[in-house]
């Protein structure tokens, strides 16, 4: 259900509501402190007991977002995107307002903050989770909400002369990174969230766990990266020993494993093959860890390589992905064994890569010119 997210917070303020104070951290800060029945302490529903404590409406997200095992940026953007609906609607109650008020909220961040549509339709799908699975809702009250339609792009693909141009002004751990994201198809966050147990360098594979759609995946080891890679993990084991001697080490697993295996969470194998060089603490848990390094990092590493270079495409991680799945193609590979290493539910997402190569028109010369 998560799409892309701006985190833009501008004034999200509708005509005729000046008594909102001025400033938006005012506006959440005040939100956040207020139970669910005080969001409006005007227009709160009747049939709530105001003597009863009851928990805070974006509290109640948030657990019914973590009972889902939805991930942390999904639950960051659906309470962002509920503070905002809220605010917009002078501090009313959800369960006060339906589809109206959401198709006035989506017109307004359409046609007023121009946002792409799927940061729209992700406001939708919080909104909808909103309803649904925290208010209980009827859902046919929002039956006639609008879905924005998406466009159908082509994905940006480099040549093999750009990709080694781009991936040669990559340093250190970010340079092993580029060379996952094209060597195997990795996603850019798979390849953060990788830990020390899925590179197999036997078999050179790895394994991506709880990929898109929480699918497990197997996919290749460039050979290029073997050896750089084994030798940036002497330097993080080192680094995790050193955490392990100020009484740290612990890694973040998912779901239960921690339960599960008390101990699991300070072993090598489950550390992180890119770990942050600061611990931070977890915002779930409030544990102080050494996590993953952070996305931005390599998108801004692969951004200024791409601007040395002097590649004018619009360059990001995922083109790396990209680019490998249509070199393959290039190369004489079936269809079905790229899909298989992109782990794509159906073929047709696959073929998307066949368009960009359009063979078929490259066999025809242009038309000639009055010139020639």
């Amino acid at each position: 259900m998560s799409c892309n997210f701006s985190t833009s917070a501008g004034n999200d303020n509708s005509p005729g509501q000046d008594s909102i104070p001025d400033t938006l951290a005012q506006r959440l800060s005040e939100l956040e402190s207020r139970p669910a029945y005080c969001i409006s302490a005007m227009s709160s529903p009747s049939n709530v007991d105001p003597d009863r404590k009851q928990p805070k409406l974006l509290d109640q997200v948030r657990s019914a977002i973590r009972l889902r095992h939805y991930s942390i940026r999904t639950e960051e953007a659906y309470v962002q995107w509920i503070r905002r609906y809220i605010l917009f609607h002078n501090k009313r109650h959800p369960l006060e307002m339906g589809s109206l008020e959401i198709n006035r909220f989506l017109s307004h961040l359409a046609s007023g903050k121009h946002v792409a549509s799927s940061t729209q339709n992700q406001a939708l799908c919080a909104l909808v989770f909103l309803y649904k699975v925290v208010l209980h809702k009827d859902p046919g009250d929002l039956a006639d909400v609008v879905w924005a339609k998406k466009p159908k792009k082509l994905p940006v693909v480099l040549t093999r002369e750009e990709t080694k141009a781009l991936l040669s002004g990559l340093e250190d751990e970010k340079w092993i990174m580029g060379n996952l994201l094209y060597g195997a198809g990795l996603r850019l966050m798979e390849c953060i969230r990788l830990r020390v147990k899925d590179v197999d360098f036997g078999y050179r594979q790895i394994v991506v766990r709880n990929g898109k759609g929480e699918k497990d995946r197997v996919t290749m080891l460039p050979a290029c990266v073997i050896k750089p890679l084994q030798e940036h993990l002497v330097e993080v084991k080192a680094l995790h020993e050193r955490d392990l001697g100020e009484g740290f080490g612990n890694v973040y697993l998912p779901c239960a494993l921690e339960r599960k295996y008390p101990h699991a969470d300070r072993e090598w194998a489950w550390q992180y093959v890119f770990p942050s060089r600061k611990r931070s603490v977890d915002p779930r848990t409030h544990i102080e860890r050494r996590h993953h390094i952070d996305e931005t990092v390599l998108q801004r590493a692969v951004k200024e390589a791409a601007r040395k270079a002097r590649i004018t495409k619009l360059v990001g991680p995922h083109v790396l992905r990209h680019s490998f799945a249509t070199h393959l193609l290039e190369a004489g590979h079936d269809i079905r064994t790229v899909q298989e290493l992109l782990r794509h539910e159906d073929v047709k997402t696959t073929m998307i890569y066949t368009h960009v190569l359009n063979k078929g028109g490259w066999e025809y010369r242009a038309p000639p010119t009055g010139s020639d």
